[in-house]
Parts: structure tokens; sequence; C-alpha cells
């Protein structure tokens, strides 16, 4: 009769993982953003036929389709996209790491951080966009160390984590409200606008300081992903296979705010995305763990599917008007299933 092993013999532990049905979800989503993207920047004062608009990308269109396609619409649905893909990826690291649907930048308060930075600048310094978005930016930083501090104990625990996250950000919408109370009546318009989430009059000029840091902070993110799937089976756990528990959350954290942050500088702060887009993701995956992939997808065909349905229901109404209808649906949908 053969010996069993010890017990302190670490076993080899299987992740649930369906990469074949990811694999699947992700082209789909992939094919909804195409044809949704494709109708979006056709649609408008200058209407452009489908297939007129794909001849234009591939440049073989007219002067008026390359003047409403390349010029007008293209970089707001590019925006869009990437908007969306980086919020995705943000909420899908931070549910994973407290190990709750409710631990998203839009409910632990990172994104009234990036808010409270970019209003600090928009009406204490009166400054320019480009500020305007390193000051979303460090705020948002700020804001996560703050609460990674308050909510430190001997470690950091998911629920903890949550609840300090909310507490900040009640905090910090009082901030913002004083912020707006006592500022002039132009900067406050503006100001408004940039706080519900807008992606109206985004051009190329925003595009580019987006695509840079997206084009550093998905690589950063997706390198954490295999820290992430061994911290949600418990820090015991993980430092059994040899990973360093708290570097590995100071990591995550940081390159997850920095996703939410670059969003929020880009097109405000946006509700909702980073809280439904992982959910609907896990579900549609059927897997455990994150899987930031999909939910990156999942995020940017939100955004850009609701940027759409707003500017066909209210012109210029902002973006942010339509994810947060959807977020507070979706919301009491998951407290009701959770109760």
């Amino acid at each position: 009769m053969s010996a069993l092993p010890p017990a302190s013999v670490a076993q080899p532990v299987r992740l649930r993982t369906r990469p074949r049905r990811s694999l699947v979800v992700s082209f789909g989503l992939v094919a909804a953003i195409v044809v949704v993207g494709v109708i979006a920047l056709g649609t408008g004062a200058i209407y452009v036929a489908p297939l007129d608009v794909v001849r234009t990308l591939f440049g073989n269109g007219s002067r008026i389709t390359n003047y409403a396609v390349l010029d007008l619409r293209l970089p707001r649905v590019l925006i869009a996209l990437m908007v969306g893909a980086a919020l995705g990826m943000s909420g899908a690291v931070f549910q994973s790491l407290s190990r709750n649907p409710l631990g998203s930048p839009d409910i632990i308060g990172f994104n009234y951080g990036a808010a409270t930075g970019g209003l600090l600048v928009i009406l204490v310094f009166g400054g320019s966009p480009g500020t305007v978005s390193a000051g979303a930016l460090v705020g948002g930083l700020a804001t996560a160390l703050l609460v990674y501090v308050l909510a430190w104990q001997r470690g950091v625990l998911g629920m903890r984590l949550v609840l300090t996250g909310i507490g900040i950000s009640a905090i910090l919408q009082a901030v913002n409200f004083y912020l707006i109370v006592n500022a002039g009546v132009a900067d406050v318009a503006r100001a408004t606008v940039w706080l519900t989430g807008s992606l109206n009059n985004l051009g190329w000029t925003q595009l580019w300081p987006t695509s840079i840091a997206l084009v550093v902070l998905v690589p950063a993110l997706l390198f954490g992903v295999r820290w992430l799937e061994m911290l949600a089976m418990g820090d015991e756990v993980a430092r059994g296979l040899g990973v360093p528990v708290e570097g590995a959350r100071v990591y995550l954290l940081v390159s997850g705010t920095a996703a939410c942050a670059v969003a929020t500088a880009a097109a405000g702060p946006i509700a909702f995305v980073a809280l439904v887009a992982p959910q609907l993701a896990k579900r549609l995956t059927r897997s455990y763990g994150a899987r930031l992939l999909p939910a990156a997808w999942m995020g940017a065909f939100l955004v850009l599917a609701a940027d759409f349905a707003t500017q066909r229901i209210g012109g210029a109404l902002p973006v942010g008007v339509a994810t947060g209808a959807l977020g507070g649906v979706y919301l009491a949908w998951l407290l009701w299933r959770k109760s």
C-alpha cells in the first residue's frame, strides 16, 4: 500500500478556466464592436453607407467621406473603444483583488479621486485639457494610495478595501460639490459636462495621449494576470505558490488605478462601465478568476454602443448618462440577486 503524500507538500492547483469559450466570446465581442463602429462612423449629418465607410477606412474614400469618417467621427469612436477597454480591465482587476462584485473603481472611490484631481485643475487652476488629464491621473493614484493605507491591517482584505473606498468616495463627492458650488458659471458648465463623462468635441489631439498611455498600461495589466488568478484563491495559497502577495497587490492596484485614471482623464468619469463590463464578461465566459481581455472588449462595446445611442437620442447628450442608467439597473439587479 503506497504512502500518502505529507500534508506539507504543496499539491498542484488547477484553475477552472475555459480558454476556448473566452476566445469565442472575445471574437463575438470584437465582431459586435466592428458592426457598431461601422454604423457609428456612417451615421450623422453626413450619412455614409456601411460599404463606403469600409472603403474609406481602407483609403478608397471620396473627399466627403474622408472628412466625415476620418476627420469627424473616427477619433471619437477610437477614444470610446480605448476608454471602455481601460475601464473594463480596471474593473476586472479590482473585482478580482477584492473578491467582490462591487469592488470596482466606481464604488471604491478611485473614479471620484480622478474626478477631484480634474476638477481642481479646471475650477481652481483653470488648466488646459492636457493638465486636466494629468490632474485626473494624479488624483486617481493618490486616492488609491490613501484607500490602500487606510484599509491596511496586516494585509488588505477585500471587504475592508471596498468599505474604506466607499467612505473615501463619499468624502470626495462632498469635495467635488464644494468645488462646483464655489466656482464661476462658465467653469461650472465645463466641469459639469466633464463630470458626467462625455466624448463630445474629442478629436485626434485627445486620442494620442490616451493611446500612448494604454500602450504602456495594457501589457502591464496582462503581466499581472497570473498573480490575480493566484490571489483569488487566498493569500496563504498564493504565498505557497510563490507569489509576493503584498508586492503583487500594490502592483495591480497601481496599474489598475492608472488605467481607470487614464480613461477618466480622456473622457471624464464615465459611470458603471468598470462595474458592469467585467461581470457581463465573466457571465458570458463562465470562467473563474479575472478575464481581462473579455472585460476589455465588453467595456469597449458598452461605451461605444452607449455613445452611439446618446447621439441618436439626445444629440450632444453625454455618454455617461446612458452608462449611468444601464449601470443603475444592473446594480439593482445584482443587489437583488445577492440579497
